[in-house]
């Protein structure tokens, strides 16, 4: 199982690492962010299509899977509507730096909930991914803020994102991975009407190649990496796997963005690689230990 865990996990780094590298460019080029959203949730669609049709197109349709698949997809694409609405009202450079912290919800559920455990160099790497996470978005310096409806709405989505990887999880006892996406994928869709009630269509918008086709591009890369997020929190602990994922992806992407810009990074920047590449070095190292949780699972 460790190579499994580990194999999926790093695959959804590089993917989402490189995603975060590019994600921002239709938006530069006149895309909004909701409609964004909307071509990611259609991104969905094919790879879900395909590990069903792997699967023999075998959907577990029993009350927990579906609750289960609903509610992962819902809170993830629920975040995803609230964290617009934040953007909006509030800095995205005290934002984004909460809700990084989504982990932290996710080790204390699968710890209490789940008796997940493991030994000391995994300990080590989630003390230091949880350092890392805020560190990519700080910006100090900055000029104050008052705390007002932002500050709620991204503790919501912390909130949200944590529960989800905690529920990803739960889900894949009795559910299977594909089942698990594809009720993910009925949940993000059903968020695009409110991506759409959202997007103000009287501003210029750019409907040509950098615009749709450019996002469908970038968002294939996020749409394939949750796919295989699923499968390594089925084969790994939710709290190794959360923390090296969260830690990793956004370390690459701040590799990449670094390397095509030829920018310097500021001080907290560099921490925060520094210690997220060890974070990840700790928890791909850290042998596997069995769940001793309330169902007798072994993760």
């Amino acid at each position: 199982m460790q190579s499994n865990w580990l194999f999926h996990a790093l695959v959804t780094t590089l993917l989402w690492g490189v995603w975060g590298a590019f994600a921002g460019l239709p938006a530069q080029h006149g895309f909004p962010d909701t409609l964004i959203y909307v071509v990611w949730a259609l991104t969905m669609i094919p790879p879900a299509l395909i590990v069903l049709a792997r699967s023999g197109w075998r959907i577990e349709r029993d009350r927990r899977s579906v609750v289960l698949g609903l509610t992962v997809g819902l809170l993830g694409a629920g975040g995803q509507m609230l964290l617009f609405r934040a953007v909006q009202s509030g800095p995205a450079y005290l934002i984004f730096p909460i809700v990084s912290l989504s982990p932290a919800i996710t080790i204390a559920l699968s710890f209490g909930l789940l008796g997940e455990r493991t030994g000391k160099l995994g300990v080590a790497g989630i003390v230091l991914a949880l350092c890392a996470l805020p560190l990519f978005d700080l910006q100090l310096g900055q000029g104050g803020e008052g705390l007002g409806l932002w500050f709620v709405l991204a503790l919501i989505v912390l909130a949200a994102w944590g529960l989800q990887a905690y529920f990803i999880k739960l889900a894949n006892v009795g559910s299977s991975a594909e089942s698990i996406f594809f009720y993910m994928t009925v949940g993000a869709l059903a968020c695009v009407p409110v991506a759409l009630a959202m997007t103000d269509f009287s501003q210029p918008i750019n409907w040509g190649w950098q615009g749709p086709g450019l996002a469908a591009i970038t968002q294939v890369l996020n749409a394939v990496g949750a796919l295989t997020l699923v499968y390594a929190f089925r084969y790994g602990k939710a709290m190794v796997v959360s923390p090296l994922v969260n830690a990793g992806a956004p370390l690459l992407t701040a590799v990449l963005s670094m390397t095509l810009s030829g920018a310097t990074p500021g001080g907290t920047k560099l921490a925060g690689v520094a210690l997220a590449l060890l974070a990840a070095l700790l928890l791909a190292l850290q042998p596997e230990t069995p769940a001793k949780s309330a169902q007798g699972e072994v993760a």
